[in-house]
């Protein structure tokens, strides 16, 4: 007589499983986007940095590296393959020293348009199995989440 089959596996259960679960999924999320920023020659940083700048122009390299959870050396080289891409330009007023107000350019917004997209893309594979009415709710409650880990929303 042989032994019954093993039961299917199902999701993990017990104390951390969704830490686990969610830590998994970011990891393999953040391979799939990293493939398919490759194309545009970007990072996530690279994203990150053009993200914020968009929507707050004239943010310094330790504002962004504040929100990237990065050192400004760190943002400072990013920004800087940036602007030799020309996809950001430094602006610094007189009298302001060694401050610089970065921004994105027109080819920068045009560069963050393609990214988005192919990030967009990578959601939608992530996201084919969940229904359309849940995607608000798990959007809202990942918000959350982070929000209690003090962390700002990307």
């Amino acid at each position: 007589m042989s032994s019954p089959a093993p039961p299917p596996a199902g999701p993990p259960v017990g104390p951390g499983a969704v830490a686990v679960l969610l830590a998994t999924l970011g990891r393999r999320v953040r391979e799939e986007i990293d493939t398919a920023l490759r194309a545009e020659q970007l990072t996530m940083r690279h994203l990150s940095a053009l993200g914020h700048l968009a929507r707050r122009p004239g943010l310094s390299y330790s504002e962004l590296g504040r929100r990237a959870g990065v050192t400004a050396q760190s943002m400072q080289a990013t920004l800087r393959q940036l602007e030799e891409r020309g996809a950001v330009e430094r602006r610094t007023e007189p009298g302001r020293g060694r401050v610089a107000e970065l921004h994105v350019t027109p080819d920068g917004r045009r560069l963050l348009t393609r990214a988005e997209k192919a990030v967009a893309e990578v959601e939608r594979g992530m996201l084919a199995s969940v229904p359309r009415p849940e995607r608000a709710l798990l959007a809202r409650t990942l918000v959350g989440m982070l929000g209690r880990l003090g962390e700002d929303t990307p």
